[in-house]
């Protein structure tokens, strides 16, 4: 079994929910990042914004100048830093998400992207063929 802590992102840029949308939106694209957690003052996941999310000011003329709670996506699947990899892989395809928080204590430690697991595929494929560390 592999654990999520084996795989995850530790050094995230999260937002509160309280930021203005353009904001995290410049975040976003300088960080070449698709998704950011959104955090409470004591590190909680109260939501995720994506640019999905922010594909919505293009139509939605009640959104233009507002917090990133007005677009924010509430009801976050977390998984715990020591939940199963495949467990983690299995939602990802199900649910079609891109990212899943990870938490320690309910507080957010980390970040599994399908990106972070393909990447931890192909270490364990260059370990196996080399037989060692990498």
């Amino acid at each position: 079994m592999f654990a999520a802590q084996q795989v995850m992102t530790r050094n995230l840029v999260t937002v509160r929910e309280d930021m203005p949308i353009y904001e995290a939106m410049k975040i976003l694209a300088e960080q070449n990042i698709t998704g950011l957690p959104v955090v409470s003052a004591d590190d909680r996941v109260v939501g995720i914004v994506s640019e999905k999310d922010m594909l919505k000011l293009l139509y939605g003329p009640h959104i233009k100048q507002g917090a990133v709670s007005e677009i924010m996506t509430r009801d976050v699947v977390c998984f715990d830093e020591n939940d199963d990899l495949v467990d983690i892989c299995e939602c990802l395809i199900q649910k079609h998400f891109r990212r899943v928080p990870i938490l320690s204590e309910g507080k957010l430690v980390g970040i599994i992207s399908r990106r972070d697991i393909i990447k931890f595929i192909l270490e364990l494929r260059t370990k196996n063929k080399t037989g060692g560390d990498t």
